[in-house]
């Protein structure tokens, strides 16, 4: 390959970053194009006052090893903490009524055992429900995963016919499924969750250990993404939309045309589907099929500390899970409490004085000392689009990163990564294009 070989890579999320760094990596010449003026996709800041806010809470685990290759290439690792060891409290504002707060931590025994002293002592089940749902665990952990006829069967049935009632679902099922797919249990596709449970739960003993940025998002995949791709001898270039491709391929960017040796689609499937040329996915229009599933944050500025929990998840509430963001976000004085509500088709549209009613009243039954406190802020982000909608059937609707035509590749989570729609997912598509960009250029050198 030559050294003046380019490839244009459309989009500056994970996929687009991961991508551009590992063909830069290789010797070649990239070039990132990304319509907004910042790096970073889906995963931002913005400032609010004195705070700088993510757009959303995003985790990851350390079984999630593409996206920490990631952070060490940003030279960011130390710009995360990963618990030593899973560890979730659970909240429930039926404590009051037999059911206790619980606690999921595991043992240090080797996998899948790990969990089960966990799921012995739940306090939130029931001796017979907390039988029954170690039952399920050892029938999930026998699916064959490679079964594409698991992508056609919804989790909640599956559970069902596996005695998990409503209450173990929402208790133990959807605390896991809802925040790793973005979908509710009972809707989520039975293959996508039972690859999350396998490889999370029922898998290597540490991989479930929680990893969350001590560092705004907009640092970690903006600004030190920016500033490596640059380093590394890439380009990039900021509200630049490209707006056509075209066989060859070239690219339409801003009213111009330019030509590159390959091209990298790196944007949601939605915007891919206009972009991409026909020739190259004849059957882009059934792309729409995937769907999107909607995230709302809900921010809550506290004039004092209200809880001593770093972070926690909630059943029986409209709270999912709540993550103290006081010091990432630069809050001198009191607790700046981050709630993410996966799958909020029901909060989407709801004027933010109607989520304010009804979180703050779900918070102060979560955490008493929020009732005595003062609200200082309040207010809430909205991801309309944030993933494909994970259901039955859309397994079978994620792309390939090869196309029809030569030079033409596509990334992104919502393309067939084997994994969900996550940071682990984009990055580990980006990798894969970058990957057949390769041997796609060597192949052409060799002609």
């Amino acid at each position: 390959m030559s050294s003046d070989t380019t490839v244009a890579i459309i989009g500056g999320g994970l996929a687009g970053i991961s991508a551009a760094l590992a063909l830069q990596e290789a010797g070649l010449r990239t070039t990132v194009y990304e319509a907004r003026p910042r790096l970073g996709g889906a995963t931002c800041s913005f400032r609010r006052g004195d705070l700088t806010v993510d757009n959303g809470q995003h985790v990851f685990l350390r079984c999630c090893s593409a996206y920490q290759g990631l952070l060490h290439q940003l030279r960011a690792a130390d710009r995360v903490a990963i618990q030593p060891r899973f560890d979730v409290t659970v909240l429930s504002p039926q404590s009051g009524g037999g059911r206790g707060t619980g606690r999921l931590r595991r043992a240090r025994l080797p996998g899948p055992f790990h969990l089960l002293p966990a799921l012995a002592g739940y306090a939130l089940l029931s001796p017979m429900e907390r039988m029954r749902a170690v039952r399920a665990s050892l029938a999930l952990d026998r699916l064959d995963l490679d079964d594409p006829a698991l992508d056609g069967v919804a989790m909640g049935r599956w559970l069902a016919a596996h005695g998990q009632r409503r209450w173990p679902r929402q208790a133990l099922w959807d605390l896991f499924i809802t925040s790793a797919l973005n979908i509710g249990v009972e809707e989520a596709a039975l293959g996508s969750a039972a690859m999350v449970c396998r490889t999370a739960l029922l898998g290597r003993a540490d991989a479930a250990d929680i990893g969350i940025a001590s560092v705004p998002l907009g640092e970690l995949h903006g600004t030190l993404a920016a500033d490596r791709v640059r380093r590394s001898g890439g380009e990039v270039r900021l509200r630049a939309k490209v707006e056509a491709i075209e066989p060859g391929p070239k690219i339409v960017v801003d009213g111009e045309r330019a030509a590159a040796d390959a091209v990298v689609v790196a944007v949601p499937h939605r915007v891919a589907a206009s972009l991409v040329p026909a020739e190259a996915c004849p059957d882009r229009a059934h792309w729409a099929g995937l769907g999107s599933s909607p995230i709302v944050n809900v921010h809550v500025v506290y004039d004092r500390p209200v809880t001593r929990l770093p972070f926690a998840a909630a059943v029986g509430s409209p709270v999912q899970w709540v993550f103290d963001r006081t010091a990432v976000s630069g809050l001198a004085s009191g607790q700046h409490l981050a709630v993410s509500v996966s799958a909020a088709d029901r909060w989407i549209g709801m004027p933010t004085a109607g989520i304010r009613d009804v979180f703050t009243a779900a918070l102060e039954r979560l955490f008493p000392a929020a009732g005595q406190a003062g609200i200082a802020d309040f207010f809430v982000t909205r991801e309309r689009h944030a993933t494909f909608r994970q259901s039955p059937g859309s397994g079978a609707l994620r792309p390939a990163a090869a196309t029809r035509l030569p030079g033409i590749f596509l990334a992104g989570a919502w393309t067939d990564t084997g994994w969900p729609d996550t940071m682990e997912g984009a990055v580990r598509s980006g990798l894969t294009a970058a990957r057949l960009v390769r041997r796609h250029l060597e192949g052409v050198s060799r002609r």
